[in-house]
Order: structure tokens, then sequence, then C-alpha cells
């Protein structure tokens, strides 16, 4: 290895080192890309059957986590998603399935059937009933499920504190990638069918797909006063003195004067 490269990757080490120590996130996605999720979570399915998470994944899966009584983003979401699957070319049930959990301990199967029929009647082509499912379940399950996905959320009263994704699975559970959709009030989400397939896609030959995201998480911090997301200038700083540390003793060393080699008369 070249000596630029291994001042590169030390840099790395040290940026991780010194600034990857923050405090456990409280709301927020901590990316577990290649890590499995908790397949033995148990859920009540929208017939009021206890099922393992494990039963229901034998191909590529969505998952999304979000509560069906939810006065803000789940609803949009999940319409979303109805959205993106009549526009993407596979077919759901036959190449991939979806998982909607909710993370209200409070919510019922009954309420989680009703959400199923609305959602399912939007898919414009014939699907069978376990393509699209819907749980529920306790908050030990709850919680063991969403943080083996490092999805974080808060209950805040009647309602959660709590940020949106869907995270794509292989067929035994790995976990291949991420996707955070832009939302606004006026256009609600917005996922391309182009990164659902390539996300499904890379799910069904088990790959890990990179993202983005890390750069973000690395650059900004959630701000539970604000409930959004706000630049981290300290850790921004001290990566960028640990950067220009590192171009200063590579220039010195790589400029440092040769000795001179005694001249043969």
């Amino acid at each position: 290895m070249k000596f630029p490269l291994k001042l590169i990757f030390i840099l790395f080490c040290l940026m991780n080192s010194t600034f990857g120590n923050d405090k456990k996130i409280e709301v927020g996605i901590d990316e577990q890309l290649g890590k499995y999720i908790s397949l033995d979570s148990k859920f009540k399915n929208e017939s009021g059957e206890t099922i393992l998470l494990k039963d229901l994944i034998d191909r590529p899966v969505v998952i999304a986590f979000v509560y069906y009584q939810c006065p803000s983003i789940c609803n949009p979401l999940m319409l979303e998603i109805a959205d993106v699957v009549n526009k993407v070319d596979l077919n759901l049930g036959a190449d991939y399935k979806i998982i909607c959990i909710s993370i209200n301990d409070d919510e019922t199967s009954t309420i989680a059937a009703s959400k199923k029929n609305n959602f399912l009647g939007m898919i414009n082509h014939k699907v069978n009933s376990n393509a699209w499912v819907f749980l529920t379940g306790d908050s030990t399950n709850i919680l063991k499920c969403t943080q083996s996905a490092g999805f974080y959320f808060k209950r805040d009263g009647a309602d959660f504190a709590h940020t949106s994704a869907i995270i794509f699975l292989s067929s035994d559970g790995k976990i291949c990638r991420y996707i955070f959709p832009d939302y606004s009030d006026s256009r609600g989400f917005g996922i391309l069918p182009f990164d659902f397939k390539m996300a499904l896609m890379e799910a069904s030959d088990g790959r890990v797909g990179t993202t983005i995201a890390r750069v973000l998480q690395y650059c900004f911090s959630y701000s539970p006063e604000g409930q959004t997301y706000v630049l981290n200038i300290t850790r921004i700083f001290g990566a960028v003195i640990i950067l220009i540390a590192g171009v200063f003793i590579f220039f010195v060393i790589k400029l440092k004067p040769k000795k001179l080699k005694p001249r043969i008369t």
C-alpha cells in the first residue's frame, strides 16, 4: 500500500474513533447493513394469529416500521409504498413481500386488518393476501425487532416521535439496504421506482447496498428539542482539522530535502 493510501486509511480510523462514540440514538436510524433483523420476534397478523417474523421471510422483504393510527407520516409512507409497487416491474408476492410492523403496542389486529384492506385495494394487480402483511405486537417484541434494525423511536404522549425509512431484507433476514424517502406536506413522500427495484435486486442477491445516508448521519445529529436534524458543527470541524493535519504531515514528509550523495572525483 502506497504512503498516501496508508495516510488516508489512518485518518479514516482516527475520525471514526474520535467522533464515532456518540451517545445512543434516541430517535432516528442507525443502519445495520449486513446484520440480521431479529427473526425470533413474535407478532400477531391481521387475523390475530401469533407468528414468528422468520416464518414470513422466504424471499426478499420490504420492512416499514409505522403505526397505523399515526396522524402524520406513516399513512403517507404506506400510500407511497402502494404507489411504487404499481410502478415497479416486479411482482409483489412472487418476487418480494412487504411487512408493516406497528411500533405502537396498543394497536390491535383489527386496526391492522383495516389498514391492510385499504392499502391492498390500491394495488392495481391481483396479489395474494400474504404478499403485504400488517403486524402488531407487544412492546418487548417491537423493541427487539426495531433495535435489531437500528430503528429508534420514542413515545410522545399518545403519539410517537420517529423517522421514516423502508428497509430491504434478503430471504434469510439480512439487512441489505435502507431507503429514506423525502417528504413534503404538499407532495407527500417520493420513492423512485428505480431505487426501489435496485434495492430489491440487491436483497435478492444478498448483497449489501451502500447509501449516502452514512455521510448524512456523520454530518447531522437529531435534535429532540426541535424534532429535526441539525448540522453537527463540532464533528465536521474536527474531521476537517484532522484532514488538514494529515495533508500537512504528508507534504512535510514528501518534500523533506534528500541527502546529497558525496561526489566522487
